[in-house]
């Protein structure tokens, strides 16, 4: 189903493609480099000049631009360090001191995940203090005084964030390379502990096996989810991310080994529960008939396959080690790409504007250059290197993203016209772009190995005539020397010579590897548009019967599988709850899903804290909560209502569950809480839980409620809905 494209043409344009090597073309725009005085250099972009002073990492190749845009990423790197943060909506906009990273030109403040990521990149290892610093201002002990533990910040987000947003956990692979630090290290196993288990009981579905919550740094929800979650991001809180699971799995082989070095006898469980992670990741995300791993899946009522994809997300796997080797090469292997580079999301979305949507960042960029050089896929490889290149040169910075594919900062498409938003010298950018150089050409890894896989079609451009080219870390010279025959797509080391401060690698030339030919999809385009989402099913009940009508090109599922009967489907009334929802179906393309809808017995019971029920036999149900949630705006806040449904029947302990209120427009319904009742009358009630608005961190904030006035974690509750269902397979392992 999908397929890189050919990348002969688009890589035709390519460094060096006018006159000399300090040109570059592309899509009718030039940018030329020239060496300046004092080892700077001068960049002549299309929106003009910028001045480029010598820095203290130098690299010296046959490119004038390849050079003059290394030195522009550490300029703004530079120019990102700052004694002081600030944003509108904390602390009345003042000030914030802090030695820390901001996150760009238009962004002045510390986000997670944005640092986080930047800082896996590169700036761990080229300013680790400075990085420590400005992931420790993203810790947070509780309001409260007695709550235990530190706990990383989940940003403002959608429905009012954590747990509709559950990505936080990137903070721990930032902070994987800053433990030489004691002190630090000691954070990261408190933050560890703390967050772990907060997670644990509010966004892990033990009988899916996966970790609920929003894709990382894919936030703005109709961007890539479906259009209906414009208004009710319920559904975003409980379906199941790839990109999010995988970074769950990273921070607990995090745990398992800080675990083990202290002596923990939690080791075992935190190695259990990756174990146990990457498996149901495997089991859930992959999708054979594409060659793919999902973007995400559908909630645990109706756990549905979504024909959406996104390159950070199988970047990360790959770079985990979560997925098997076969299917890594195939995923990374099969991904679309345009001229521009790689899109963060396929296919696209007719409708939205460009941003996520029809757009190339170079941070996922930079993390798809990593996953291809662990891969060994050369292609890949050479595309993510010059999309890096040519986005930086035409822009004159390393902005946050462009459309895909022209790598403009902003394409006029009236209601469509995007990038919506974008900044100049953008934290993650940066090191994405500085990871490029330092990784992806010159194979530098952060703890000193060097380990190039550099494809010949770039020696060209990077070589010329030379013999060799180099990088001058400060402390470091590494030198590359030119094979005598380029007879392979990848550059490797040969052999390496340390000697005092310099680093001499012999470059010999290898086939490098190949998607399986049994697997290959056919091949589609990069910038296609997912069909139009359907309308939600139509259920008609006639007796003790419901007819689903399937309409043409429409595909009907049911209960998280596609129905494969002729239509209409006939239902059965069987006292259980079921969930449908509908796709369409345009050639190998296949739509989002439909809103869900579900038929079958549905009691309400009204009341606000106190409910009572009673079960003829033993029955599983399904519980949500009538409430409206009016504490904040749907996109952003930290006052997503977080309760702890509470299930107290005859004869066995009371069962305890997450339900989640986010913000809301009007009155809706609530993330799902499932129990095994015995037979007779049992009682609900409402306890407290917890979310963003009860961190110190966020009590100097005043972009909306839960910040500088105080706790809020209240929604205005009506009624709960409970359903009996079928009785649940064994929890996942």
């Amino acid at each position: 189903m999908l397929k890189m494209i050919c990348l002969t043409a688009a890589l035709g344009l390519a460094l060096g493609s006018t006159a000399t090597a300090a040109d570059l073309t592309f899509h009718g725009r030039t940018v030329r480099a020239s060496s300046a005085a004092e080892g700077g250099f001068q960049l002549h972009a299309p929106q003009g000049d910028v001045a480029i002073a010598a820095q203290p990492m130098r690299s010296r190749t046959d490119s004038v631009l390849f050079d003059a845009l290394f030195a522009l990423a550490q300029q703004e790197m530079d120019a990102d360090r700052v004694d002081a943060i600030r944003d509108p909506a904390f602390n009345q906009g003042d000030p914030v001191p802090c030695d820390c990273f901001q996150t760009g030109e238009r962004w002045p403040y510390v986000w997670t995940r944005d640092v986080s990521f930047a800082a896996d990149l590169a700036l761990s290892r080229l300013d680790p203090v400075r990085t420590r610093q400005s992931l420790q201002f993203k810790l947070s002990a509780a309001r409260d005084g007695h709550t235990p533990g530190l706990f990383v910040a989940q940003d403002t987000g959608s429905g009012g964030s954590w747990p509709i947003s559950s990505d936080r956990v990137v903070w721990f692979m930032a902070a994987r390379g800053l433990l030489a630090d004691r002190p630090f290290a000691d954070k990261v196993w408190q933050a560890l502990q703390a967050t772990l288990a907060q997670d644990r009981a509010a966004v892990f579905d033990a009988r899916i096996g996966l970790y609920r919550g929003e894709t990382s740094f894919l936030d703005w929800r109709e961007q890539t989810y479906p259009d209906w979650t414009r208004q009710d991001v319920r559904f975003i809180g409980e379906s199941f991310a790839l990109s999010t699971n995988v970074l769950h799995y990273q921070a607990l082989r995090l745990a398992e080994r800080l675990a083990r070095e202290r002596g923990d006898a939690r080791a075992s469980d935190y190695a259990g529960w990756a174990d146990a992670l990457a498996t149901q990741i495997n089991a859930r995300f992959w999708r054979e008939d594409a060659g793919q791993y999902m973007s995400y899946i559908g909630d645990a009522a109706h756990p549905v396959p979504y024909a959406k994809y996104d390159l950070l997300a199988i970047s990360l796997g790959v770079l985990a080690d979560v997925f098997p080797a076969d299917r890594a090469r195939r995923a990374l292997a099969s991904y679309p790409a345009v001229e521009g580079g790689s899109p963060v999301v396929w296919p696209q979305e007719a409708q939205q504007p460009i941003y996520h949507n029809r757009a190339v960042w170079p941070f996922v960029s930079a993390y798809a250059l990593r996953a291809a050089r662990r891969l060994d896929d050369a292609a890949r490889i050479q595309l993510e290197i010059e999309s890096l290149m040519r986005g930086t040169a035409l822009a004159g910075s390393n902005m946050e993203n462009y459309e895909m594919r022209r790598l403009a900062v902003h394409v006029d498409e009236g209601a469509l016209s995007g990038p919506v938003v974008n900044s100049p010298r953008q934290l993650w950018s940066v090191a994405g772009y500085l990871s490029m150089v330092l990784e992806g050409v010159f194979g530098v890894e952060a703890d000193g190995s060097v380990a190039p896989k550099l494809p010949t079609a770039l020696v060209p451009q990077l070589f010329g005539k030379r013999g060799s080219i180099e990088l001058d870390d400060g402390t470091t010279r590494y030198v590359l020397k030119r094979p005598r025959k380029l007879d392979g797509v990848l550059l490797v080391a040969k052999n390496i010579v340390r000697k005092n401060n310099t680093v001499t690698v012999q470059l010999m030339a290898v086939p490098g590897r190949a998607e399986p030919r049994s697997a290959a999809p056919a091949p589609v385009s990069a910038a296609a548009y997912a069909p139009t989402t359907p309308a939600a099913p139509k259920p008609v009940k006639r007796g003790k019967t419901w007819s689903i009508p399937i309409p043409a090109s429409h595909v009907l599922w049911l209960d998280g599988r596609e129905v494969t009967t002729a239509p209409p489907l006939s239902l059965r009334d069987d006292g259980h709850q079921h969930c449908l929802s509908l796709t369409r179906r345009e050639g190998t393309l296949e739509s989002l899903h439909s809103p869900m809808t579900c038929v079958g017995p549905q009691q309400r019971l009204p009341g606000t804290a106190t409910w009572r029920w009673s079960a003829t036999q033993p029955t599983r149900v399904r519980i949500r909560l009538r409430y409206d949630n009016p504490n904040g705006p749907i996109n952003t806040g930290v006052t997503a209502a977080v309760k702890q449904l509470v299930a107290q029947c005859p004869g066995q302990p009371a069962q305890r569950a997450t339900v989640v209120m986010p913000h809301s427009v009007g009155p809706q319904e609530s993330t799902a809480a499932e129990f095994d009742l015995p037979k007779g009358r049992c009682r609900f009630t409402l306890e407290e839980g917890f979310n963003m608005s009860a961190l110190v961190h966020f009590a100097t904030y005043n972009g909306g409620k839960g910040g500088r006035d105080g706790v809020l974690n209240q929604a205005k509750v009506s009624a709960l809905l409970i359903a009996p269902i079928a009785p649940a397979a064994e929890p996942a392992r």
